[in-house]
């Protein structure tokens, strides 16, 4: 790592031409990057939860905004380098600050969401992962490597960071969903031998950009003024849980957080939307 790290900065000072003030900035970020993240993340998730992580911790609006520019040109020399095959921000828009802390649907909104009526070739397999997305807050990595085989009638088996496997609970309207799913949509690839759970048009495994493109296009279709993403429908399940009375610990077991504080930021989030309910609603404020 240390000698990535060294041929970055090769790379911005000799071809680049940053200033060493600017230079300085850059490593700064992305040894703290890589460092909170142990090895170098392929997942989009992975760069949101470290940057959650700095606005956990205090960190300034404008550092996090310049930390975030720092680990996409430390994407784009990774790739140049052939360090890793994909860049999982690709086909990301630069985010705003919002981006730090995912959109969080009302319970009304994953309604209207999850009610829409599937559309097109695909409509089946993108309603599907709407629900599961929603029903057990996974990761869209974990989704995108889900097997055929790891569901049943009561649990998902999921992969998560470093391997570690869990079992997340799922609820019946979430598994008829995947059963009409299978049996229609899926069921013409099965010649293919292919176990993944999703697949493209073309019976390919699914990747990562592809599940944020399908939520993008069915939050535009419902007509939702948020910047919603794969991200967003976890952080919704785990806030509507919580405001249901759900304990943090087993919100924590479910999302594969291995800290409790990683899970905590959604009582910060909670109190936030109780704070602004009362001054909307209460009538001596």
């Amino acid at each position: 790592m240390n000698a990535i790290i060294a041929d970055f900065l090769l790379y911005l000072d000799a071809e680049k031409g940053l200033s060493p003030h600017t230079i300085e900035a850059y490593l700064r970020d992305v040894k703290r990057f890589v460092g909170a993240t142990v090895n170098i993340p392929v997942s989009v998730d992975s760069v949101i939860e470290f940057l959650v992580q700095l606005k956990d911790g205090g960190y300034a609006p404008a550092t996090i905004a310049r930390t975030l520019m720092s680990i996409k040109v430390f994407y784009r020399f990774l790739i140049r380098e052939r360090v890793i095959e994909k860049n999982p921000l690709v086909g990301i828009d630069s985010p705003k600050l919002s981006f730090v802390l995912p959109s969080v649907l009302t319970e009304q909104e994953v309604t209207r969401l999850l009610d829409q009526p599937p559309e097109g070739r695909c409509g089946l397999r993108d309603h599907a992962i709407l629900e599961i997305l929603y029903a057990t807050g996974i990761r869209v990595s974990e989704l995108v490597n889900l097997s055929i085989y790891d569901v049943d009638d009561h649990f998902l088996k999921v992969k998560g960071k470093g391997g570690k496997e869990r079992l997340v609970p799922i609820g019946g309207r979430a598994i008829a969903v995947i059963d009409h799913y299978l049996v229609s949509d899926r069921a013409q690839f099965e010649k293919e031998k292919i176990s993944y759970l999703f697949l493209s048009k073309n019976g390919k495994k699914m990747d990562r950009i592809a599940v944020w493109q399908i939520v993008k296009k069915l939050v535009k279709r419902t007509g939702i003024n948020k910047s919603i993403s794969p991200h967003s429908l976890r952080h919704s399940f785990a806030t509507h849980l919580l405001d249901h009375g759900a304990e943090l610990r087993v919100i924590q077991e479910i999302l594969g957080h291995s800290n409790i504080a990683t899970t905590d930021r959604y009582t910060h989030l909670t109190h936030t939307r109780l704070q602004k309910a009362f001054y909307q609603h209460h009538p001596r404020k």
